[in-house]
């Protein structure tokens, strides 16, 4: 950052509304992305995702609030400042390359003349398409067309670069080596980069921060290790990944719940205080078991039935039916290493390793 571009790139966002009719969308948004990182707004499909990177990107205009990019307020109640303004780049999710231009013209489209040639060089050799410069949008793969519409976001040195969940139209295997590439190509020119997406492994693998938008405001705003390990509360965490969620109660240093006694990562109040704890599925180790009635927890775990088997290479997902009332829901999910053998239909035994998250029963943020 220097004296005469303080916060390039930096948004602040406080307070933003917006609504469609009787129908509010955002209702009070506050959220800090800072320069040259990677933020993805995780929301379910209609939570206002797209809303909010409009009017990040001037097309909507916010009901309440306000918006400063680069430490400039572009909007609030008295301003609007025009798209053309804001040095911003956009990628959708097609990408909205020029049918009729070929991959330089649709790179340097807007940009002035004399520095047109060295410009469209520089990215074509940043996003790795220097050699398809002659080619046109339907002669290029699906994410060679992205790098293209990259390319041409980064090519009037914005601000800031929003991406609207533009890796959902690419097939499984290519969505990731794309997103891989632009994020690499994103922080290689060191420019702020916003990007919406209902995946939550793409938010996760991605960003640097994730935001996760819900009922109009943003529940969480965390690095992806701590929003996965340590969600606010239990809508979150089955939001951002699989969750078997217990009932539990506190006993002293330790929750009692169907799956024996476990450790929590902070003091959960209490004694006798009701409690929602979450063990993800990579936390339960699974060990063969002879046949058996599902019955009572043994002292050495708790006994359950596989009902199926997902392998998947790199590790398996084992759904589990268990029988204990007091809180055990009727399955768990299990994730083991790719190597480790599992018998359908068999017996296990399931143990809990590591501390677990936990809130009061019901709480919300």
């Amino acid at each position: 950052m220097t004296a005469s571009s303080p916060g390039r790139g930096a948004i602040s966002i406080r307070g933003l509304r917006k609504a469609f009719g009787p129908q509010p969308v955002l209702t009070g948004v506050d959220l800090d992305v800072p320069e040259g990182t990677a933020t993805a707004v995780l929301g379910r499909s209609g939570s206002g995702k797209t809303t909010l990177l409009r009017i990040l990107a001037g097309f909507e205009r916010p009901d309440g609030g306000s918006v400063a990019i680069a430490g400039r307020v572009v909007d609030d109640d008295r301003r609007h400042e025009p798209v053309e303004r804001r040095r911003i780049g956009y990628v959708s999710q097609e990408g909205s390359l020029f049918p009729h231009l070929d991959v330089r013209a649709n790179v340097g489209f807007g940009l002035p003349r004399r520095a047109r040639a060295k410009r469209v060089d520089e990215l074509l050799k940043m996003v790795g398409l220097e050699a398809l410069g002659k080619r046109y949008p339907h002669e290029l793969s699906g994410g060679e067309q992205q790098r293209v519409a990259l390319a041409r976001a980064l090519a009037p040195d914005p601000h800031l670069v929003l991406l609207d969940e533009p890796f959902a139209s690419l097939d499984a295997n290519l969505r990731a080596q794309v997103r891989g590439d632009v994020l690499a190509i994103l922080r290689r020119a060191g420019t702020t980069a916003v990007l919406v997406t209902h995946d939550q492994d793409e938010a996760l693998s991605a960003a640097d921060v994730v935001a996760v938008l819900r009922d109009g405001v943003i529940a969480q705003v965390d690095v992806p290790f701590q929003l996965y390990n340590h969600p606010v509360d239990a809508d979150v965490a089955s939001f951002v990944g699989e969750a078997n969620l217990l009932g539990g109660t506190v006993r002293g240093p330790i929750v009692e719940t169907g799956l024996g006694p476990l450790t929590p990562f902070t003091p959960a109040g209490p004694d006798g205080l009701a409690l929602t704890v979450l063990v993800r599925p990579e936390q339960l180790n699974l060990a063969a078991d002879g046949p058996g009635p599902v019955s009572r927890e043994a002292a050495s775990g708790l006994r359950a039935q596989v009902l199926s088997c997902e392998y998947h290479g790199h590790d398996t997902t084992v759904h589990l039916r268990v029988g204990l009332p007091g809180g055990v829901p009727g399955t768990l999910v299990a994730r083991l290493a790719g190597n480790h053998p599992v018998q359908p239909s068999g017996w296990v035994t399931v143990h809990v390793t590591g501390a677990v998250e936990a809130w009061p029963a019901g709480t919300r943020s």
